[in-house]
């Protein structure tokens, strides 16, 4: 306990009420934290969303090299029809099925991209000079938008 004196001289002995933190103190702090923690949520979703554009990106990428593969094999690309089927086993269609050298890719690949829709696969392609256009659609889910991810760009 702590001794107090009064104006009159008279000593007088209180005891000392625990001190808190008052709701302005309280209310600072949280927004405090909830900024910091808001700022991390977003650049978290940033980084998300690039890693999902570079994953689809290097999908694209990288399967130039079986699609070329099966084009010098067989003489020409895998059909619309045929993909993505074509780089695992040899197509119905071929009339000589002896020039299939494949499987060009691991059965294990996703054909789907970052964001959960199938890749999309032309040949003849219409908008690239070579044989075939593959694209992602993108975030938004929409073809021909901004945000497609193309083997022709």
């Amino acid at each position: 306990m702590k001794t107090y004196t009064t104006r009159s001289g008279k000593t007088s002995r209180k005891k000392r009420t625990p001190r808190g933190f008052t709701l302005v103190e309280v209310m600072v702090v949280l927004f405090i934290l909830l900024a910091i923690a808001g700022a991390g949520v977003l650049t978290w979703q940033g980084t998300m969303e690039r890693s999902r554009l570079q994953r689809a990106e290097l999908f694209i990428k990288n399967m130039k090299s079986p699609l070329d593969l099966f084009n010098l094999h067989v003489g020409r690309y895998p059909t619309s029809a045929e993909w993505p089927d074509a780089l695992l086993t040899v197509p119905s269609t071929l009339a000589d099925p002896s020039k299939w050298a494949g499987p060009y890719v691991e059965e294990s690949i996703s054909w789907l991209d970052p964001w959960d829709n199938q890749y999309y696969y032309e040949s003849p392609g219409r908008r690239s000079s070579s044989r075939y256009d593959l694209w992602s659609m993108g975030p938004d889910g929409i073809s021909d938008t901004d945000d497609d991810i193309c083997s022709w760009k």
